[in-house]
């Protein structure tokens, strides 16, 4: 997992607010899925629960987390939206962290959702939303690879 692990720098947080460690057995051979998102986006608010069912119907059997990374203006917002959400985040005041991430994967615009390979690092899918919103909505052909 070093390859995502690293890419983070141990700023990932579990819905309990704890730290989380990506180099955990537990995230070994999973996909990373970096979600781009804010409250504050008419569409993101309408993909995240597209998303949250597509997490619970498939993380476990297909192997993958979610990490949210948000583009909300302040903490009150970020934390009231990321309540909706069942997976990791990179810590809200992590804001230059969010920006440098931002920018390796090239997000102009939200909501965005990118695969990563969670040992590698590698990218694997940078138009994953419009699989699951659309494309592939039963996840069969998951981890989907950008053409």
């Amino acid at each position: 997992m070093a390859g995502v692990a690293k890419l983070f720098d141990g700023h990932i947080l579990n819905k309990s607010k704890e730290l989380v460690d990506l180099n955990d057995e537990k995230y070994k051979d999973k996909v990373i899925g970096l979600y781009f998102s804010a409250h504050w986006c008419p569409p993101c608010r309408s993909f995240t629960p597209v998303l949250v069912e597509f997490y619970k119907t498939h993380a476990e059997e297909k192997k993958f987390e979610i990490i949210f990374i948000s583009s909300d203006n302040d903490e009150d917002s970020f934390n009231e939206y990321y309540n909706d959400m069942p997976w990791l985040a990179l810590d809200y005041n992590e804001r230059t962290k969010a920006e440098e991430i931002e920018k390796k994967f090239n997000v102009t615009g939200i909501p965005k959702f990118v695969l990563l390979d969670g040992n590698s690092g590698d990218t694997i899918c940078t138009d994953a939303r419009n699989r699951v919103q659309s494309e592939d909505t039963k996840g069969e052909n998951f981890p989907w690879k950008s053409s």
